[in-house]
Order: structure tokens, then sequence, then C-alpha cells
């Protein structure tokens, strides 16, 4: 994928946090922020993985729901770095109650991070391509923003007040990524089983993703993290491909007929608004250029996530 997800982390630059800080994932439930504990060996210092969940609380692992009060709410004593990775990402799920959505993307989300700011913490805020229609591949970082779905206007709303705050001095970050696939996720899942029974899978022919592996992602948090620079930084897949596409190449690789994927349009699969940009890709030569980070071809991607 162009990076070892096991190499030392590069902590030398200005601004580094110190071997010795801990570092907060904010979400440890969800996929991305697993996998960074999964990962975690490679980094220096130490994580404390936040749970909404009560059962699961324990000495690293504090309690932390998005949806309620945060006024009593402190970070972890010697927290030196943050990652938010919380929130409520499905795009139906945001355009069925923007209201209650918002609340948690936006004024929560900005809350807390106002809260690790205060207290000298570097916090890295993970968005997404939907802050952007999807008009033009290869969307540069400093484009202005221009979602159309209340997924990515809630985290548009974000970053702008993130930006006016980095232009101030303050130590915070944003990480834009296209779509992260992971083993087993459920769609890919489904198609490869009704493929392999021999059975018809219908996929959108003008539905398209960039896609970035689980790894790789983490990976680039973790290094975020460790260098501390402020910043607007995208990770992206090199080009898009259409839903169709990763449909039959998984038949192709699992001995399935391609034919059994049958292009259908997004308009007739009811998605929420927002979810068939003509584009997703994102201009990710920052993190080429100070990482050495590089996607493998979709395709490729969907190789692995299938071996896996």
């Amino acid at each position: 994928m162009g990076i070892d997800v096991g190499m030392p982390l590069q902590t030398g630059a200005p601004g580094a946090i110190a071997e010795s800080g801990r570092v907060l994932i904010v979400g440890g439930d969800s996929q991305i922020g697993s996998e960074i504990l999964r990962q975690s060996y490679a980094f220096r210092g130490r994580f404390d993985a936040t749970t909404r969940h009560p059962e699961r609380a324990s000495g690293n692992r504090p309690l932390l729901d998005l949806a309620k009060p945060l006024s009593d709410w402190e970070p972890p004593k010697g927290t030196r770095a943050a990652c938010l990775l919380a929130g409520i990402a499905r795009l139906a799920d945001c355009q069925a109650d923007p209201a209650g959505s918002a609340f948690v993307n936006v004024n929560q989300t900005l809350d807390l991070v106002e809260r690790l700011v205060g207290r000298g913490i570097f916090t890295l805020f993970v968005s997404t391509d939907k802050v952007f229609d999807g008009s033009r591949a290869m969307m540069p970082a400093d484009a202005p923003t221009s979602p159309v779905s209340e997924y990515g206007r809630q985290s548009a709303r974000v970053e702008a007040v993130l930006r006016e705050t980095m232009r101030a001095g303050a130590p915070v970050a944003i990480l834009r990524m296209t779509k992260v696939l992971v083993a087993g996720m459920p769609l890919l899942r489904a198609w490869a089983t009704r493929l392999a029974g021999g059975q018809a899978v219908e996929a959108a022919d003008d539905m398209v993703m960039a896609p970035v592996p689980i790894d790789l992602a983490a990976a680039v948090i973790q290094r975020l993290v460790a260098r501390g620079e402020p910043g607007v930084f995208q990770l992206s897949g090199p080009r898009d491909i259409t839903y169709v596409d990763a449909g039959r190449h998984i038949a192709t690789r699992i001995g399935a007929a391609p034919s059994l994927v049958r292009a259908t349009p997004a308009a007739a699969l009811d998605l929420p608004a927002g979810a068939a940009p003509r584009h997703t890709t994102l201009n990710s030569s920052t993190l080429t250029a100070r990482f050495g980070i590089t996607v493998a071809d979709p395709l490729a991607v969907i190789d692995d996530v299938i071996r896996q």
C-alpha cells in the first residue's frame, strides 16, 4: 500500500508528541479505532480509547457518549493528543434525523474539541470526502467545501470552525478520507456469498468509490497524531471505480460469472442524498510528500479485502 503499517513513527518533527505522551482515541469501538488499537504495538506512547458502552469501560477505556452532556467529562490524565472518530457517519441516519445527528456530529464534537484544545491537547478530526459535491476528481485540500448530503454539511461545519482555530494557532488537524474498506464489509460479503451461490446481485453503475484499506487509514492517523502538526490532510485511492466494477471484480476473483452483477442506477436503490457523487477522489499529495504514503489501485484494495 506504499507504507509499512508496522514501521516506526516519525516523531522528530517540530511539535511531535512526546514518546511518553498518551493518545486518546475518541471512538474506540469504531472500526478504525479498533484497528488503531490492534496496531498500537508500533506506537511509542500509550493509547486510551473511549467507549460509549458502560459495560466496556475500564482503566484505559474511558466512558464517553457524545449524545450526553460533556460538562463533567475530562480526558485521561497525561493525554497529549487525541483523534476524533466518534459520531453518526451513515448518510441515511443523518438525513433521517438532521437535528439529532447534528447535535452529536457538530455541537458535541466542537464542544469536545474545545475541551481538548483548551488543555493543550493536539486534536485530529477525521473527516470525509462528503464535504465536497463530487463534481471534480482529485479535489485539492484547499478547495471550498460544497456538501450535498446532511452528513457532509455537518462535517463541513465542523471543519470550518477547526480551520479558524488553526489560523489562530490551535493544535488542530483535519484528515479527510474516502471510503475505508474493511475485511467482512457487509455489502461485499453479501455480494460474495450470493455470487458464490450463483445468485445475481444489483450494483450501482453510477456510484463510485476510491477505497482506502483500513490498516493504512489507521497507520496514517497514527503518523499524523505522532507528528502533531496542524493542517488539512487527505487520504484517497488513486482513482474511482463504480460499484459494478467492484462487484464484477469480486465475481471474477471467486470464480463466479461477472454477468451475475447487474448494473442498476443509484436512483433505483433508494439511496440518501449525496450517496452517488460523480467523483470521490481527493488529492493526497501532501501525505505522499510527508510520509511516502500512497494508496494501491482500488481493485488491489478489494483483492486484499477478499483475501482477508
